[in-house]
Formats: structure tokens, C-alpha cells, sequence
């Protein structure tokens, strides 16, 4: 070889070592092995040894010193390589049998011998057995580098991901590595050619993880190494990196599901970022109900409700930051509340910061298991039999051969809300022990395991649902109940704010306002959300705002919803199958008869012999319905008490039942003894609308102030043709219904009495005007 043959050589060899020998990039010093290893790196594959080897490279990665002043390009991410552990895959830990009881067992070893399913059964359910006791949790929350507290897993952190990815793609020949690189930029727009072929593979690696970020890096590497026949490769990277794998695809299942809000019937073009308009409602850790006691002509109820204190608020994001009364972490949190206060919506704005990981990032794996599903997957046929593993995989199918949820010290979480949709038996007593996450049994026994604690040991446990139906889960499995509260009165106009510009946001949150019972109603965000869909719409016209809304509209307007909620999420119609039958129309009456009841009685509460004499169940009440819940007291003689969602609502549905069985059966349930300034000589005077109304004016009269005076406006205004006639004709009553008649004699009865008032019950002339106002006002 000649002299320049060799000085060239020497050159290249320089140049190449040069290379390898690089300053540390922004992700780190990712400096190659020598070769001698290299050689050596598919028999360490073949014998297991790869872990152990990835556990000490790990320690020599250079720690980057941040800028005093990042700018504003940086990544800010701060690799400080710590040692990688191997994985440790342990079997779950046998659980001692208690005495006398019975324990489903996997092994092979062992034959149980049955005559048929149905003889299992029964010699399941035979005994009470006590179940082990799930693992207490050691909290191990830090700080990232955000100051948020929770950190990756170092298996699902960026220092791992990229070194396996870097020495995936070095063992790649050129001409290999040339297709992987094309294939990848054809695959991937986000990329440019340049940006691909530029600089060496801890350029090329360093780049796309900048670009695309380290899952999707990660995802379409693999995907990119198996279309250029590289399957073996593409496979050892997959299980190296199976467990950022499955996170980045629960991530991703869970931000197609909440990045977008639902609200309503969906229109084209205006869907709302779950991000962009959430308002964080108060949680509290101490729970009375949820019932706001404030009421606009009551100011004191009949039956006082307590209101938790702030001190007791916690935010959604540190629900799992919550300890028990010893100091160790909470293993499972219930999260209740009345109808419309947002759990849905709470679930998915946790669940998407999760995802996007601004919180939390100490949970390896979020998982969702919907009772709705559950209760699906029941009703289609015979009760299936499956382990709690299958269970997982069928709701979360990208969750197959989640191994990592048997280790000890895997801490993930999984979510289970809408409680009350699932419509089987839990037996908490009898139900068999499960002591095996591959254990086979049907679903009531799984959901009843699972919340013991004796499957998913490792698990914290979210559960979701309303109060009358989750108070049925024994108090023993469960750390801690937390109550949403809805949204102070700050966040009300905060919320309105965050979905219009400044100048429709300002007219919107005036003019609710002016009601007062609107405006103590909205700490619900269902209201809220009615709020903004209907006086967006409204304030289209011109000439809208020069009047206060008609409160009565509202009112009609939350019951027909939470009645079609109620057709949707536990009866399964579609939204074009949401038409009232029989059922529903018999359901509001009955129920608004027990409200007629409870306000002659002058209470605020029911109990379950009140619901039963109305001729109705109390499920159907209490939790289907969306108009009522249960109190978490019980009254002195150990009773359940129940109660409306809000005092008004109980009065709107009395003044809804006394106007139905007027104008569907001709009765007037008010008729009652003489009226001091009596106006009608006859009783059949007293079948006319304005009779229905003199009638109700006399017991206004005779009672207190404020015990009949809200139920006297909502009757002015479901006798408005704008109520009775346009809202709930096609809903309440029939298409061919007659109209009903003598709403001139109504309000010439409103206006003499007023005249009356001002000089004999002055305090009472405010809301006779605001009667005449919902029965007379147009709907602009």
C-alpha cells in the first residue's frame, strides 16, 4: 500500500472516531461501547444479560447543566442517569387461606370436581370467606423536574428509550440503515429529508426524538424496522421497551377520548378542547351531600343542609396524594356527587393530564374499566367467566400481556366510574375469594375482588358514582370518600369566560345573574353548560337581554335532559331513540307527586316508605332519575334520607305535577277551604286555569313567606303556552293535545291581586310580579 493510501486510511480512522468521541448531546452523552462488546451484543440477547448490561450503562451517561436562563427553544429536560434496575417479574404473593373459607385456585396441581357450573356455584356462595388483605402502598412520590411531584419509571423515561433505540439503530448495516432512514421519512411528514440524512446516528437519534418525541420516536422506529424486514430487531427493541410501549398506547387511547368535551348533541365545527374550557370544580375530602342550601326565598330551609368548609378542598390531580389516618398513602378513593357536578368531566381532564403528563407521572399505567361496560358485557348473554387480566384486555385492548402489573412494585391505577350503571348483584359477603390475576370467575366475583383488594393487589382504586348507589360498597374497602362540591361563584363566571370572547362572555354572565335562583343553581356545571348554550343562542338577536330570562324554561329544560341522560346511560337508547314513552311521562309524575308532598308537609327530605307509597322504586329515584340523591346521614332512627338536587327543583316538579294532572286528567289537587278575598262564587270556577292559579294563591297566602311562593311562579310559568305548549308538548304531553285556554283570566287574576298585595302582603308583591312576568313574557 502507498504512502497516501495509508495516510488516508489513518484520516478516516480519525474522522470515525471523532464521531463516537462527541461532546454530550442534549439528551445526554450516548457515547457507543467499544467493539469488542458490540461483537458480543446478540449472544448477551440470547442469554438474558441485557438487562444487566443496559442497568450499568445507564451510569454513564453526563448529567446536563441547565442554563440559568433556558431558552425558550430548550427542551428543558435534564438527564441525570441513574441506575436502571433489571425488571423483576414476581408471582403474585400466595395469600394465607382463612379458616372455612373458600378460595378460587389456577394451579394445575389442583382438581376440583363439580357435577356442573351450577354446583359450582352454589358451593361458591356457600361460605363467607375473609379476604387477604391487599398490600399496603409505600409512597414514593418526588419531585420531577418541574416541580410536579411524581416521576417516570425508568423504563418509561427518556434515558432509557433513547439508548435502546441508539444502539438498535448502530447495529444496522449502511445499506440498512439508508432504507430505515427513507422508510422513516416517508413515513413520518414531521421530518425532512435533510433533517434525516444530516450529522451521525446520535445526530440522527438525538434529532427525531426532538422532533416527534420519545414515544412516537420509539413507536415508529419499530414500526420503520419491521417495513424494512428487520423483524428481529424491531421485536427486541419492542420487549426492551414494552413497558413505555404500553404506556404511550394508554396515553393515546385515553387523549382520543377526552381531548375533545362532548357536550350535548354534538355540532359540526364546534367541538371544545377539554383543556381550553375546564374548570377545576371544589373537591372536598368531607362530604354532606353536595345539596347547596341557599335558596332565594328560604333562607332558612326546612331541612338544614350542611356545606363542607375549604379547608377540607383538594385538588383532582392529588386525590392519590391523600394519606390515611396512620400516614400511609390512600389505596382506593370514591368520588361521588349529585347529578350534573361533573364527575365525567373530572374523569377526563385526570386522565388527560395523565396522558399529557402534567401530573401523576409517578403512575406507570392508567387504565379505565367502565361499570357501563361491565354491566354491557353482562347483559349480552350468559354471565361470563373471565380473569381479571382478560377483563383488562378486553376493556383496554392495549393492555394484552400487561405482566407488569403482578410486580410489587408497580404502581399504576385504575379507574372505574359510573358505578350506578352496573345493574348486577355484588355479594360483598359470600362472594369467593380471588387470590390470582389469572384466576377465572364471573364478573360480580371479580368487581367484588378487585375492590377487596385481594386481585390488582398493587392497584390504587378510583371509583366513580352516585352516592345512593356507591354507599352500598362496605366502608372497610374503601380510605377515603371525596364529594365534588361544583364551582364557586368566581368559577362560574370563569367558565362562562373561557368559551366566548370577552364581549358575549360579559353579557352572558350579567344577565344570568339577574335571577337569583339561576344564579345559585349554576354552581352545578350542567347548569353552567346550559347557561352558555342557551344564552349564546339567545343573544344572536339583536333585542335579546332587554328583559330577565323566564327562570321556569330553565327548569323544564334540566329535567327533559337528565330524563333523556337517563334513556341514554342506563336503558341504552341511541340519541335519535330518546322519544317518551309512558314510562317516562308516569315517572315525572309520580315523582312530581312526591315533591307536591313533601312541600305540604314543608320538608326537604324522603324517605325510602315515601318513595314506595308514590307506587315507584327507589333506584329509579334516587339515581336514574338525575333529579334526586341521597343524603349521607341517615335520620336519628337509622333511615336513608333522600333529597332533590336543589330545594327549587323539588318545588318546580310539585307545581309541574299539580299543572299535569290538571290539564291531562281535569283535577285541581289544590282545592282546599276558603280564601280570605275569595274570587269565585262556584267550584267549577275552580277547573279553569285561573282557578287552578286562585287556588294556589290562597295557600301562599296562608302559609309563611317564602313555603309556596317559588312553587306559585313555576305554575305562572308552566301555564305560559311558552312552557306547557311549545317545550314540553312533545315530551310531557301529546302532540294532539288541546290547548289549554284562559291565560287572559290568569293574568288578569295576577295583576288584581298584586293590587291587593301592595297594600295588604307588601312583602309578597316582588314575586307576584315576577309570577306575572313567567306567565306574560315572550321568549325573544
Amino acid at each position: 500500500m502507498d504512502s497516501d493510501s495509508e495516510e488516508r486510511s489513518r484520516m478516516d480512522d480519525e474522522e470515525e472516531r471523532k464521531k463516537w468521541n462527541r461532546p454530550p448531546s442534549s439528551y445526554g452523552s450516548m457515547k457507543s461501547d467499544s467493539e469488542e462488546e458490540e461483537e458480543n451484543e446478540e449472544d448477551k440477547y440470547a442469554d438474558g444479560e441485557y438487562d444487566e448490561e443496559v442497568a450499568q450503562a445507564s451510569t454513564s451517561f453526563c448529567p446536563v447543566t441547565p442554563p440559568s436562563e433556558p431558552s425558550e427553544n430548550a427542551t428543558g429536560v435534564q438527564l441525570n442517569r441513574s441506575y436502571s434496575p433489571e425488571t423483576l417479574c414476581t408471582t403474585t404473593t400466595w395469600q394465607t387461606q382463612p379458616q372455612g373459607a373458600i378460595v378460587i385456585e389456577d394451579s394445575s396441581d389442583i382438581e376440583i370436581d363439580t357435577e356442573s357450573e351450577e354446583a359450582e356455584d352454589e358451593i361458591l356462595l356457600d361460605h363467607s370467606p375473609e379476604p387477604p388483605e391487599p398490600l399496603e402502598l409505600e409512597d414514593t412520590t418526588q419531585m420531577d423536574e418541574n416541580g410536579q411531584p411524581g416521576r417516570l419509571h425508568p423504563e418509561q423515561d427518556l434515558p432509557y428509550v433513547f439508548k435502546n433505540i441508539q444502539e438498535t439503530v448502530s447495529r444496522l448495516s449502511k445499506e440498512e440503515l439508508f432504507k430505515f432512514k427513507m422508510a422513516l421519512y416517508q413515513w413520518e411528514s414531521n421530518l425532512t429529508l435533510q433533517q434525516v440524512m444530516d450529522g451521525d446516528i446520535l445526530d440522527f437519534v438525538d434529532r427525531i426524538i426532538e422532533i416527534l418525541g420519545m414515544d412516537r420516536s420509539l413507536f415508529h422506529t419499530i414500526s420503520t424496522l419491521k417495513s424494512i424486514g428487520k423483524k428481529e430487531e424491531a421485536e427486541q427493541l419492542q420487549q426492551k421497551c414494552k413497558r413505555a410501549l404500553i404506556r404511550y398506547h394508554l396515553k393515546q387511547h385515553l387523549t382520543r377520548k377526552h381531548q375533545v368535551i362532548r357536550e350535548g348533541v354534538v355540532r359540526a365545527g364546534r367541538q371544545n378542547l377539554l383543556n381550553t374550557v375546564y374548570v377545576e370544580p371544589q373537591i372536598s375530602t368531607c362530604g354532606y351531600g353536595g345539596v347547596d342550601p341557599c335558596h332565594e326565598l328560604r333562607p332558612h330551609p326546612p331541612s338544614p343542609l350542611q356545606v363542607p368548609s375549604p379547608d377540607t378542598f383538594v385538588g383532582l390531580n392529588n386525590l392519590f396524594r391523600l394519606e390515611k389516618e396512620d400516614g400511609t398513602p390512600v389505596r382506593t378513593v370514591v368520588t361521588t356527587g349529585i347529578p350534573g357536578i361533573g364527575m365525567s368531566v373530572s374523569v377526563g381532564k385526570f386522565s388527560l393530564d395523565w396522558a399529557e403528563q402534567r401530573a401523576n407521572k409517578d403512575l406507570q399505567f392508567v387504565i379505565k374499566l367502565s361499570f357501563r361496560t361491565f354491566w354491557l358485557l353482562q347483559s349480552k348473554g350468559p354471565a361470563p367467566t373471565m380473569s381479571i387480566m382478560e377483563l383488562i384486555e378486553h376493556c383496554q385492548p392495549e393492555c394484552k400481556d400487561l405482566t407488569f402489573l403482578e410486580e410489587e412494585g408497580c404502581k399504576f391505577l385504575i379507574i372505574m366510574d359510573s358505578f350506578d350503571c352496573y345493574l348486577g348483584p355484588l355479594d360483598w359477603k359470600n362472594a369467593p375469594a380471588i387470590s390470582d390475576n389469572t384466576t377465572k370467575a364471573h364478573l360480580d366475583v371479580l368487581i367484588v375482588n378487585i375492590i377487596r383488594g385481594t386481585v390488582l393487589r398493587g392497584a390504587r382504586l378510583w371509583i366513580l358514582g352516585r352516592r345512593a348507589a356507591v354507599s352500598q360498597i362496605p366502608s372497610k374497602f374503601i380510605d377515603v370518600v371525596t364529594e365534588i362540591q361544583g364551582f364557586s361563584d368566581e368559577m362560574k363566571d370563569d367558565y362562562l369566560k373561557k368559551r366566548f370572547n370577552a364581549e358575549l362572555a360579559a353579557k352572558i354572565v350579567a344577565h344570568y345573574k339577574r335571577l337569583p335562583t339561576l344564579r345559585i343553581l349554576a354552581h352545578q356545571p350542567f347548569v353552567c353548560w346550559m347557561l352558555a348554550t342557551v344564552f349564546e343562542r339567545c343573544f344572536r338577536c339583536l333585542e335579546y337581554g332587554s328583559h330577565p330570562p323566564k327562570l321556569t324554561l330553565f327548569y323544564s329544560s334540566i329535567v327533559i335532559v337528565q330524563i333523556n341522560r337517563r334513556l341514554q346511560f342506563y336503558y341504552g337508547r341511541a340519541e335519535n331513540e330518546l322519544k317518551w314513552s309512558n314510562d317516562e311521562r308516569n315517572l315525572l309524575t309520580k315523582m312530581g307527586r312526591l315533591a307536591f308532598k313533601m312541600l305540604e308537609r314543608n320538608t326537604g327530605v324522603f324517605f325510602e316508605e315515601d318513595v314506595k307509597e308514590c307506587g315507584l322504586k327507589l333506584t329509579e329515584v334516587a339515581v336514574y332519575s338525575g333529579l334526586c340523591t341521597e343524603l349521607p346521614t341517615a335520620a336519628p332512627d337509622g333511615r336513608r334520607r333522600f333529597c332533590f338536587v336543589h330545594l327549587s327543583l323539588q318545588e318546580f316538579m310539585a307545581a309541574l305535577y299539580v299543572f299535569t294532572m290538571f290539564r291531562t286528567e281535569s283535577k285541581n289537587v289544590l282545592e282546599s277551604g276558603g280564601l280570605p278575598m275569595r274570587l269565585f262564587a262556584s267550584r267549577d270556577q275552580n277547573k279553569t286555569a285561573a282557578g287552578l292559579v286562585h287556588c294556589a294563591l290562597e295557600r301562599t297566602y296562608k302559609s309563611q313567606f317564602g313555603h309556596y311562593d317559588m312553587f306559585l311562579r313555576f305554575l305562572c310559568g308552566i301555564i305560559s303556552p311558552s312552557c306547557h305548549d311549545n317545550q314540553l308538548r312533545r315530551y310531557l304531553f301529546h302532540h294532539d293535545a288541546p290547548r289549554l285556554g284562559g291565560q287572559d283570566e290568569v293574568q288578569q287574576l295576577l295583576e288584581q291581586t298584586i293590587q291587593t298585595a301592595e297594600e295588604k302582603y307588601r312583602d309578597r308583591v316582588d314575586n307576584l310580579k315576577e309570577c306575572l312576568r313567567e306567565l306574560t313574557q315572550e321568549v325573544e
